[in-house]
């Protein structure tokens, strides 16, 4: 027998009232979200410096060849100078003169970030028009796709040698090698993304009387904006791997440079703090996409919360 709770019983309202009371609790933390983020993250990177510290401590890693963080971050104004690369490799110079160590990291990482981005604004706007010619073009396909597909396994630094050839040593190479890294992965997947497109909203464009050139600006290329923003992001990843290796090549200044010039100095505490400056330039730069992300597409949902209730 069931018992059905009347509206003056104390017992539903309070029933009741519990669902409302989170509900206005979570509307309330809802503008916090923010600050849970950086709170997470915050914890996340705590853990990984706390454990590095343990096996330092307990003797498991020497700190002159691991030197855990407390070390290489310690000296930072030290560990600075040695980003003014720009000043060390010109005759009669010495590391004392031009920027600070400070403006030397800061010159350095935005060096670096401006290679990266550029390289990935360029690889972005021609894999996807090419990916689109492929599809649209039949005759494109057969002439194009084939070297694509050849050239794709290819590993970037291989096209080391290619890109000085071409270019030289300065900034172009290193933008280069990051157009090349990201192009033809760029290609295929926009091609992929172009498949997969529901061919109900190319049925519903036909029966309204769109031409194919009007289907593929008004329906397939924003129904495949979405992945290719989803790839962009995975590739920007990519972007900063191949551009550490192109600025190893003397390209006035970079991170790449610092790097090799710890390694060849034997200066582990260099190595490190040059990795962390990369991993707080490549998180900010993911943050900032994935903000945009989140901007552009505004109307899709957020499938990670919505898988988390199941």
């Amino acid at each position: 027998m069931a018992v059905v709770a009347r509206d003056s019983d104390p017992g539903a309202a309070a029933g009741a009232s519990r669902p409302a009371a989170a509900s206005r609790l979570i509307a309330s933390m809802a503008g916090l979200d923010w600050l849970a983020k950086i709170w997470w993250a915050f914890l996340s990177i705590s853990l990984f410096a706390g454990l590095w510290e343990l096996c330092w401590a307990m003797g498991w890693a020497d700190e002159k060849l691991l030197p855990p963080p407390h070390i290489f971050l310690d000296n930072i104004a030290e560990q600075g100078r040695y980003f003014n690369t720009a000043t060390r490799w010109q005759v009669g110079q010495s590391m004392t003169e031009g920027p600070s160590a400070f403006e030397s990291v800061l010159i350095t990482g935005a060096a670096t970030t401006a290679r990266v981005f550029v390289g990935l604004i360029i690889a972005s706007v021609l894999a996807i028009g090419v990916g689109v010619l492929v599809r649209y073009y039949r005759f494109f396909d057969r002439l194009v796709l084939p070297t694509i597909t050849l050239l794709s396994p290819v590993s970037p630094i291989a096209w080391l040698p290619v890109a000085i050839f071409l270019f030289g040593i300065g900034n172009a190479p290193a933008i280069f090698m990051v157009v090349v890294a990201l192009f033809f992965h760029m290609v295929l997947a926009t091609i992929n993304q172009i498949d997969t497109v529901n061919t109900n909203l190319i049925n519903v464009a036909r029966t309204m009387g769109a031409s194919k050139a009007q289907i593929y600006a008004r329906v397939i290329v924003p129904a495949i904006l979405p992945g290719m923003l989803q790839v962009l992001r995975m590739n920007l990843f990519g972007a900063w791997m191949v551009v550490l290796v192109a600025e190893s090549t003397g390209v006035g200044y970079g991170m790449g440079q610092v790097i090799m010039l710890a390694r060849n100095t034997f200066n582990p505490s260099l190595v490190f703090f040059t990795i962390a400056v990369i991993g707080v330039l490549g998180f900010t730069f993911d943050w900032l996409l994935r903000l945009a992300q989140r901007r552009i597409l505004y109307w899709l949902p957020d499938t990670a919360e919505r898988l988390r209730v199941l």
